[in-house]
Parts: C-alpha cells; sequence; structure tokens
C-alpha cells in the first residue's frame, strides 16, 4: 500500500493523530487555533504541527494547500463543547466548526476523511449540514456511535464517527467497524494492571446525585478537561464502587493514561492547560480501532 498523506484538523495535543499512527496510517501534517496544544504536538512528533484558525475556511484551505502536494486522508474532532451534556447548551458557536471542517474537506477532496464528535452532536442542526455537504460533493458515509471501552479503551466513553470516501456506497465501513468490537467493556484494570497503585478514585460529578467513587475493574468514565480533589463536604454516593475515604483523584498524567496515551508521551504546561487537553482528546486507542478498520477497508479495495 502506498503511503498516504494524512492531515489532521483540531488536532489538540495528537491522540487522533498517535491512534492513527498506531496503525500505520501516519499523519504528515496536523493543525489546531490553541498554540499550547500545537506545542505540546511538537514535541511528539517528527511531522510538523501549525496554528491556524479552521474557522477561516478560505485561510485554511489554502495554508493546507501550501504545506502538502497531496491530501488522501483528513481527519479532525471539531471542539464540541457546545453539543456536550456539560451544561444547558446543545449548540453554541463553536458548532460551527464541524460544518467548517466539512467545508475544508470538501473543497480539497481527499479520497477519505474521518470526524469524530460527542454522540449527540448526530442530531445537531450543524452535523446535518456538513452530512449534506459531503453527500453533495460525493461522499459515501458511514456514521457510527462507537463505546471506546468496546475499541481497546478502559473508559465508558461514547463517541460518534463520521467517515467518508469519495463515490462508496453509504456503510461502506460499517461491517469492519462493529465486527472488531469487544464483547466486554475493558476496565481500567485490564488495561493498566496496578499501575495506579489505587482499587478505587475520585472522579468530580456533575452534581451530588451522582456517583463519584469509581473501582478499577470497571471502566472508566468519560474523562472531562477537569480534575478536581475531593471535597471536604462530600458524605459519599450509594452508587459510590468503595469507600470515598480511602480514594484519591488520578493525577492529570493518570488521566492521560486512562486516554491510553504512553507513558513516553511528553507533557508540559500548567496543570489547567493539561487537564484541558487531556480531555479534549480523542483517546489514542480508540483512534488507533477506527484507523485499523479504514486501513483493512484500503487494503480490500486495492
Amino acid at each position: 500500500m502506498k503511503k498516504l498523506n494524512i492531515v489532521d484538523l483540531f488536532s489538540g495535543a495528537g491522540g487522533m493523530s498517535l491512534g492513527f499512527a498506531k496503525s500505520g496510517l501516519s499523519p504528515c501534517l496536523a493543525f489546531d487555533f490553541w498554540e499550547k496544544a500545537v506545542n505540546i504536538y511538537n514535541q511528539n512528533f517528527d511531522h510538523p504541527a501549525h496554528v491556524l484558525d479552521l474557522s477561516d475556511v478560505s485561510n485554511s484551505i489554502s495554508t493546507i494547500l501550501s504545506n502538502t502536494k497531496r491530501v488522501d486522508i483528513i481527519i479532525g474532532g471539531p471542539p464540541c463543547q457546545d453539543f456536550s451534556f456539560a451544561g444547558k447548551r446543545t449548540e453554541g458557536e463553536r458548532a460551527n466548526l464541524t460544518k467548517n471542517f466539512a467545508e475544508i474537506v470538501t473543497a480539497i477532496r481527499p479520497t477519505y476523511f474521518v470526524m469524530e464528535n460527542v454522540d449527540r452532536a448526530y442530531k445537531s442542526k450543524a452535523f446535518q449540514e456538513a452530512v449534506k455537504l459531503f453527500k453533495d460533493s460525493g461522499y459515501g458515509l458511514t456514521i457510527e456511535i462507537l463505546d471506546a471501552s468496546l475499541c481497546g479503551t478502559p473508559q465508558k466513553r461514547k463517541r460518534m464517527f463520521c467517515i467518508g470516501q469519495i463515490g462508496a456506497q453509504d456503510n461502506f465501513i460499517q461491517l469492519a467497524l462493529l465486527s472488531g468490537l469487544s464483547q466486554n467493556p475493558m476496565t481500567v484494570r485490564d488495561y493498566l494492571g496496578n499501575e495506579l497503585g489505587v482499587e478505587y478514585y475520585y472522579r468530580h460529578p456533575r452534581n451530588y446525585s451522582r456517583r463519584a467513587i469509581f473501582s478499577i475493574d470497571e471502566p472508566a468514565p468519560t474523562v472531562r478537561g477537569v480534575n478536581r480533589p475531593v471535597p471536604p463536604n462530600y458524605k459519599g454516593h450509594q452508587g459510590d464502587a468503595g469507600d470515598y475515604r480511602s480514594a484519591r483523584p488520578l493525577t492529570t498524567l493518570e488521566r492521560a493514561r486512562i486516554q491510553t496515551f504512553p507513558k513516553c508521551f511528553k507533557w508540559t504546561g500548567t496543570k489547567t492547560d493539561l487537564e484541558q487537553m487531556i480531555g479534549n482528546a480523542v483517546p489514542v486507542d480508540l483512534a488507533s480501532y477506527v484507523a485499523s478498520s479504514l486501513k483493512s477497508h484500503i487494503k480490500s479495495e486495492l
């Protein structure tokens, strides 16, 4: 199989890029608006990442094409806070970045693209507009919501993937995506063994009607962009997996491990920034699962 030129948009610290590289589909170029995330990316990859405002579609298209002669695959996860369950917003200004991603893809016309977002983005106006752009440009689409814990990741994190190929039938890669799913969710112990040195840990709930203590013998809840200590007024919850008095929150680097970043990945910067980058990232092994399915499909077409 010839080397494919892959560009990562909204790359963040590089979770999606690293997952694709792990499967043998290595990106050659990446772009993100957050300079601190781009700096982390450039410490960990041999190819460059650049700071770029991807909401400026025309400038983004010209910048991408001036940095690479050919684009075979575009991957990316447009920021999804305006679709997420954290807060009451269902669709805000940043949701437009999903449409911007589609505008860039349909202008450059790579053979394939992979877009990741939160599961509830599926019903959004911005995503439906993006789908129309893709379809009008001749892309066949496979849209699936995947549970990361069934894709080699010790985390109960549901994410939507929209995968396109020019000239393909819809659902062209559905069988490959679904046939490899694990029968059992991956637990933290499955992935990390006793690396954390604890049996139970604290994850700050969005409200106190939810539990906060989790066992390493279950998948972790979704890693978010915030990480708080056990508050002094926390009195436990009937759903807690263990005694809150013996639990601690995970460290920043432990949270990166739950996101399946390798131990050797270099993280530099403030704790607040790193927590945000880690929470925003596509889990490496979830990206690798999707990339492996795409690679198998590409090989079968050859």
